[in-house]
């Protein structure tokens, strides 16, 4: 989807006119206009304040160009489960079990593992194989790369 449809729907749902959305991140009612015919598309503060207002992640108001894995377990990441900040705001680098309001939940590699190897076990693979698989996924990941 792209991102005119989906400011629109998410003003329309949250029952915002233009005018009182315009007020609520700072802009005018034209500039909303402008954004939900596709005429132009919010600066990066302003998708930050979108971001904030309706519980959704920049990377979904921009219509999901990019696919998130979460930078520490390699979860798919979704507006659902991605990790917030301190002040509210969406991490998009990692998931809610991995961090959240500024504090990581692993800080070391074996124990994630364990963790994660409990619920990717199954009859197509064993816990052996799943340990062995993440082994080599995990140091690849963002979170990982900056601890060494």
């Amino acid at each position: 989807m792209e991102t005119k449809t989906i400011l629109h729907q998410l003003r329309t749902k949250a029952g915002l006119s233009q005018d009182a959305l315009a007020e609520k991140v700072f802009v005018t009612r034209q500039a909303v206009s402008r954004w939900e015919t596709g005429e132009t598309v919010p600066n990066t503060e302003t998708l930050k304040l979108l971001s904030g207002l309706f519980g959704v992640s920049i990377n979904t108001l921009l219509g999901s160009p990019r696919k998130l894995i979460c930078q520490c377990c390699g979860m798919p990441l979704e507006d659902g489960i991605m990790s917030h900040e301190k002040d509210g705001s969406y991490n998009e680098d990692y998931c809610q079990w991995c961090y959240s309001e500024g504090k990581f939940a692993y800080t070391d590699l074996d124990s994630l593992i364990d963790v994660c190897a409990q619920h990717m076990v199954s009859p197509e693979h064993s816990e052996d194989e799943v340990k062995t698989y993440l082994r080599g996924v995990l140091p690849e990941l963002k979170y990982w790369k900056d601890r060494k």
